[in-house]
């Protein structure tokens, strides 16, 4: 699905392609492929790079095209290892052609033309548009961070309650989610530092620029810390389940060691030989108020030393 946005005043869609519009492609399909590469003469291998799900994020310059491919963060809407993690977003520019492509329904670029569309404004150049979606990028990771956030917050809340293997799992996609975080990152970061002497920038874009460096930095050190924080917590949740099973093993144990007691007196007078209580009318009840005896003695014992 292709739309094309006039970037002028404000975002308003057009009916087709003109010079200096904005062509946002989303799922991309054959069609829109074809148009692309026939009618606007993009490379194709771009396309491909940017359907790599794992492509990182960098620049390329091929012929007059410019390819940016930046990695944002993505929700995982089906039941999945890792709930969140990150997509490539590709960016393509040359002379009056600016097109973005990307391979998934994303929250982010819904939210990208909503809030462009309340500013009235529309963009300056091509340039200042790719930075925009820089900055919404490192809003959006905070966003999503603050969410794996609250998972984390409501998974520690829960550790007076019975723990099991699942709320492990759970824990660990999130590590996971947080790794492919850090790394896209980092990723972006380097990415910026590099556009900065590969497009024309004016004092508008250096200032915006600024402002997407302390977005990143922030959403670099937030990963960081809460990683942190759920390395603590997974750490506090394999030490509960250690203690559990301690405490079951322990209780076996104990109820073992009670069980011992009457099966050793019992093995004793049922031996086949002489003890002088084989004839005794009273032998079993004697047999029985001994293994009585026995048994509350080592209970009283295992209490004092605080086994039970």
């Amino acid at each position: 699905m292709r739309t094309y946005w006039n970037t002028l005043h404000g975002l308003h869609t057009l009916e087709q392609w003109q010079p200096n519009c904005w062509v946002q492609v989303t799922c991309p399909t054959k069609d829109d492929a074809d148009f692309l590469q026939k009618t606007l003469g993009i490379p194709d291998y771009f396309l491909d790079d940017i359907a790599d799900t794992e492509e990182r994020a960098r620049y390329d310059y091929d012929d007059g095209w410019i390819l940016i491919i930046l990695r944002i963060p993505y929700v995982k809407e089906v039941k999945s290892r890792t709930p969140y993690t990150t997509i490539p977003l590709g960016i393509i520019l040359k002379d009056n052609v600016c097109i973005t492509v990307c391979n998934f329904e994303t929250n982010l670029m819904i939210d990208f033309v909503t809030y462009q569309q309340k500013r009235g404004i529309g963009f300056t150049d091509s340039v200042d548009m790719v930075f925009r979606l820089f900055l919404s990028t490192a809003v959006w990771f905070l966003k999503r961070l603050k969410q794996i956030n609250a998972r984390i917050e409501g998974a520690k809340q829960h550790l007076d309650r019975k723990v099991d293997n699942a709320d492990l799992i759970a824990l660990s996609r999130l590590q996971d989610s947080l790794t492919y975080f850090a790394t896209s990152i980092r990723g972006n970061e380097t990415l910026l530092s590099k556009l900065k002497f590969k497009l024309p920038i004016d004092e508008l874009d250096a200032d915006l620029i600024e402002d997407v460096s302390i977005e990143m930095n922030q959403a670099r050190e937030m990963t960081g810390i809460y990683s942190n924080i759920l390395e603590s917590t997974m750490d506090t949740y394999a030490n509960i389940i250690n203690n559990n099973m301690s405490t079951v093993m322990k209780t076996l144990t104990l109820v073992s060691m009670f069980l011992m007691v009457p099966t050793l007196v019992a093995s004793l007078f049922g031996m086949n030989l002489l003890n002088g209580m084989e004839t005794r009318p009273w032998g079993f009840l004697f047999a029985i108020i001994i293994s009585i005896i026995l048994t509350l003695f080592f209970w009283w014992y295992a209490h004092r030393k605080t086994w039970i």
